[in-house]
């Protein structure tokens, strides 16, 4: 089995963070998001793997992700072929490198705690056409969501349904018999909005082929929007074991420092007075802070500052500074960005430089 990761878009609710960033690159626990997908996958057996991106990306992201080998793993890099034609569209790009070999479809936005390896054992187990993994959402009309008969049996998905027929949606994991795809793929037509529709590759499936499903508990989220980013770093840092939890030997910190629970933390940091850092939370390199209360569910990259402010259950992306009396909650604040004090200058009051689909609460 070979596998696919996704990782084109634009990534259009994230702004302004994708205006400059490839969302699949944001950091969760302080590392790329996608680098997520690569250890999923690994840790099946899966070997070779290609990655999906937007035209023109591909330097750019193997330039973050390398070759593969940090993982055990041999990556690949694909451009999207005709831009923005839907999901749907994706393996029948990658046709030739996946040539007869099954595949797994991963969605690189997609966080998966847990395991593949049943979704897998299904698949061949039961000799599918395809498999899928459905979850149940309080808000299934935003997804794919399947439709089962008075048998229970799984009949077709409906792309995005005003009126769900079920609770569930479709996660962004996908295994297909390349042959069954093509067909099905050869077989759809692009929908009212001009793309390729997985979910119409997945009903085509359902009616001529073998395809079975399985339904995920608790361990799926996909990042699509600040508020899911936030949870999905969240779901990432509660998987810290104490046993990853640690902290650099170069860090220099006074004696009223305190690390209460699980807490990484780089090298060459730089802790003055009053730290306080409640995990779980990562901390990069060359972190400086300085009576600082760093709060559970929080990362920081590499380079950044904060003085006299909290952060708690927030992103703080690399070199970013934050000197504000305020705590900073429930946040994404971006690479080089600064937040400070509003009175700190003259005319006294709150100073921005605000970009487009930015959201500020003040």
């Amino acid at each position: 089995m070979k596998a696919v990761i996704a990782a084109g878009g634009r990534g259009t609710r994230l702004r302004p963070i994708t205006w400059t960033l490839n969302k699949h690159l944001i950091p969760l626990a302080n590392e790329p998001m996608l680098f997520n997908a690569f250890k999923k996958v690994a840790a099946v057996g899966i070997t070779e793997v290609a990655v999906n991106v937007n035209p023109g990306e591909v330097e750019m992201m193997q330039g973050v992700c390398g070759d593969g080998s940090r993982w055990g793993i041999c990556l690949t890099y694909l451009e999207q072929e005709g831009g923005a034609v839907g999901v749907g569209q994706i393996l029948y790009s990658a046709r030739e490198w996946i040539a007869g070999d099954d595949v797994l479809l991963y969605f690189g936005d997609n966080v998966v705690l847990g395991s593949l390896q049943k979704l897998i054992d299904k698949f061949y187990n039961e000799q599918l056409d395809a498999s899928f993994a459905f979850v149940e959402v309080p808000d299934p009309e935003r997804s794919g969501v399947p439709e089962f008969n008075a048998q229970g049996e799984l009949v077709r998905i409906v792309e995005k349904p005003k009126v769900p027929p079920s609770r569930y949606a479709q996660t962004g994991l996908y295994i297909y018999k390349m042959p069954k795809y093509l067909e099905a793929f050869a077989n759809i037509k692009p929908s009212a909005r001009g793309e390729f529709e997985i979910a119409d590759i997945n009903s085509y499936i359902i009616a001529h082929g073998r395809a079975g499903y399985q339904v995920m508990v608790g361990w799926w989220k996909d990042t699509g929007t600040p508020q899911a980013l936030l949870e999905g770093n969240q779901l990432l840092l509660n998987e810290m074991t104490l046993e990853e939890a640690t902290v650099d030997a170069s860090l220099s910190k006074l004696k009223d420092t305190r690390i209460e629970g699980r807490v990484k933390i780089g090298k060459d940091c730089l802790f003055g007075e009053g730290v306080l850092i409640r995990g779980p939370s990562v901390i990069g390199d060359h972190v400086k802070l300085n009576h600082a209360f760093i709060g559970p569910h929080t990362t920081l990259g590499n380079g950044v500052t904060v003085s006299d402010a909290g952060v708690v259950h927030s992103i703080v992306m690399e070199g970013a500074t934050i000197h504000t009396p305020d705590t900073i909650v429930d946040s994404i604040i971006g690479s080089h960005a600064i937040v400070r004090n509003a009175n700190d200058g003259h005319p006294r009051g709150k100073r921005m430089c605000v970009g487009e689909n930015s959201q500020l609460e003040i």
